[in-house]
């Protein structure tokens, strides 16, 4: 995912990984990341940034539980600060149901 909040294909790997649906960012290896996956859970929703700055910029939060201290500084920054960051969810179709 791009700093626009655009999905896209990249030639090079994210060095991070991040849950579309909760905007949450985190290392490849966490291990809270890697238990919801092996039950299966939101593999659907993964996106990959190649780093920090593009995932804050696509209005991301970093992880507590693999990245305390970036989480505590995310924690320590006024929530308006967080609402401006933040880009819109990507579009996809219409949400009603027929």
């Amino acid at each position: 995912m791009g700093a626009d909040g655009r999905l896209h294909e990249s030639p090079t790997p994210g060095t991070l990984g991040g849950h579309r649906r909760q905007r949450i960012y985190g290392r490849l290896d966490c291990p809270a990341a890697l238990r919801a996956l092996a039950r299966g859970g939101y593999r659907s929703r993964r996106v990959f940034f190649a780093d920090e700055p593009a995932a804050v910029a696509a209005g991301y939060r970093p992880c507590a539980t693999c990245l305390p201290d970036a989480y505590r500084n995310w924690r320590a920054t006024p929530a308006v600060v967080h609402e401006q960051d933040q880009a819109p969810p990507p579009r996809r179709g219409s949400s009603r149901r027929s």
